[in-house]
């Protein structure tokens, strides 16, 4: 990967590749699940112990192979166990639980010692062949792509490196496995040949769809996966009752969800636990994370991060929504205005050029245009409360701590740093003078005091 992070943490839609394998693991409702870690296991237990505080971790110190690693996870857990043990890769964020659920069912219901997932490729170049009994269906080997002949080259159906095992015979097995190969590591394919040798059955069972098993070992893997799981997420959306207008430009996360006829337009991300509600509209252009969507909602090129948008509201366009917003009913968050910590309440609208930070907004009051709620003093945050039924003037720079009670009336260019009582008209600017003359006298020739003369019908411009 080249990269400092460690190969499984590299996230696509919102998950980790060893959170997506955990995930379709957990769908098996295993007794006991295992993770073998080794490179970088430090990062890696502290990721695994946020996103699955259960799971249990098995040290590889040493990375002698895959069989190794099996047996590190057994010792784990005892040694043995009984049961079907499930084997399964942590860099393969498309295998689904569904395909696993169907791996442990044939296992079982084929008496198998061991069952592989396998897959039908359109280049199988590289992958191990799986070569089957021709009356029996089961498998009699797996041929490496580098010792297989041209007749077994010709085979499409591939190693997935995902297994099913029955846990007695597994842990005898692995007692068994040599290390005189080129590698001198222990591998897991070699239980299969000393099962069968023991007279017991290898099956396998095939993914519907070759792509889950792939692995991931560079950014362009990760990419390409990335926009297969996007592809499936929002093919699921779209077969639910939701409008994709444009899937090609529509990132979602595993964690997003929605409601019928929600509407997302181009362009637009959905990340983290986003939820969009009935026939709400998020596009185009927006980016939303940990946000909630409201019913009927409206959200136009729009930044999001951890706000509620409450139903039938309008935001943006152009607007950025921080931490702590809360949207009610029918209100607007309009064009270049950003909020933080605020609450918006029933039908009350910033329409324009605003920031509104920790601050709680009554219901159907108007924040003019080019207002400011000023809450920090440089070392503080303040509040400001701003009634119900209130109209304050453009330009308006609110004074955190203050409060403007209810059906109150600001000033356009007013600074308020003292509460208004309900109903009043706060003005808080200086008065206006106009010197008659200035422009003239400090500016002659100048083409204003050309302008102010021709208008004033002096061409020198005195007046």
């Amino acid at each position: 990967m080249k990269s400092a992070t460690p190969k499984v943490l590299h996230e696509i839609c919102g998950r980790s590749l060893v959170g997506h394998v955990l995930a379709s693991a957990r769908e098996l409702e295993p007794e006991n699940l295992v993770v073998v870690v080794g490179h970088a296991r430090e990062k890696v237990t502290e990721h695994l112990t946020r996103i699955d505080p259960a799971v249990r971790t098995a040290v590889q110190a040493e990375q002698n192979g895959t069989g190794h690693a099996v047996r590190m996870a057994l010792e784990e857990l005892g040694g043995s166990v009984d049961g079907t043990v499930v084997v399964v890769c942590g860099d393969t964020p498309l295998l689904t639980g569904e395909t696993l659920k169907r791996l442990a069912a044939t296992h079982g219901g084929d008496g198998n010692a061991v069952t592989v997932l396998t897959a039908e490729v359109p280049d199988a170049t590289g992958y191990g062949r799986i070569v089957r009994d021709d009356a029996s269906g089961a498998v009699t080997a797996i041929v490496e792509h580098k010792d297989a002949d041209d007749a077994q080259r010709a085979i499409k159906e591939i190693n997935s490196g995902v297994f099913a095992f029955d846990g007695q015979l597994l842990a005898d097995a692995l007692g068994k496995v040599r290390t005189d190969n080129s590698q001198g590591e222990e591998y897991l394919t070699d239980v299969l040949g000393i099962l069968r040798e023991a007279g017991h059955r290898v099956g396998a069972s095939v993914a519907a769809d070759h792509r889950e098993i792939a692995g991931i070992n560079n950014r362009v893997q990760l990419s390409e996966a990335r926009r297969i799981l996007n592809d499936r997420l929002l093919t699921g959306a779209m077969l639910a009752g939701v409008t994709i207008v444009d899937p090609a430009t529509t990132w979602v996360d595993v964690t997003v969800t929605f409601e019928q006829d929600a509407v997302v337009h181009p362009g637009t991300q959905l990340l983290g636990s986003t939820h969009v509600g009935e026939g709400a509209e998020v596009g185009p252009n927006s980016r939303l994370k940990d946000t909630r969507v409201g019913a009927g909602a409206r959200v136009d090129n729009t930044v999001s991060d951890g706000a509620v948008v409450g139903p039938q509201a309008g935001v943006g366009p152009y607007a950025y929504l921080r931490p702590g917003t809360r949207l009610g009913l029918k209100s607007k968050v309009g064009t270049y205005v950003e909020t933080k910590n605020a609450s918006i309440g029933e039908g009350t609208k910033v329409p324009h050029l605003s920031y509104v930070g920790d601050a709680t907004i009554g219901e159907y009051t108007n924040i003019g245009a080019a207002s400011v709620f000023v809450n920090y003093d440089g070392q503080d945050k303040h509040h400001t409360t701003v009634g119900s039924h209130c109209r304050t003037g453009s330009d308006n720079m609110f004074v955190a701590p203050v409060t403007i009670g209810d059906g109150a009336y600001t000033a356009a260019g007013s600074v308020i740093t003292k509460d208004v009582p309900p109903g009043s008209l706060a003005v808080a600017r200086g008065q206006q003078r106009n010197i008659e003359g200035w422009v003239a006298r400090k500016r002659p020739g100048s083409a204003a005091a050309k302008a102010a003369g021709a208008a004033s019908g002096e061409p020198d411009g005195e007046g």
